[in-house]
C-alpha cells in the first residue's frame, strides 16, 4: 500500500505529463484493476484519481 506522500507525487507527475486527462488514465487504470479482481491496486488508483481532483481545483462557470 503507498503512502500518502507517494500518492500526491505520482498524481503530480501524471498531472504534469499529461495535463488533465490524467484524471481520466486513473480512472481506467482503476477500472481495469477492479475487472481482474485487483481490489487493493483499484483502490490506490481511486486515491490517485482523487488527489488529482483535489489539484486540479475546483470547475469554474
Amino acid at each position: 500500500m503507498m503512502s500518502e506522500t507517494q500518492i500526491h507525487v505520482i498524481a503530480r507527475q501524471m498531472l504534469e505529463q499529461h495535463g488533465f486527462e490524467a484524471i481520466a488514465r486513473a480512472a481506467q487504470k482503476a477500472q481495469a484493476c477492479e475487472s481482474q479482481g485487483e481490489a487493493d491496486e483499484a483502490r490506490e488508483w481511486r486515491h490517485i484519481e482523487a488527489a488529482m481532483k483535489i489539484m486540479r481545483g475546483p470547475h469554474q462557470s
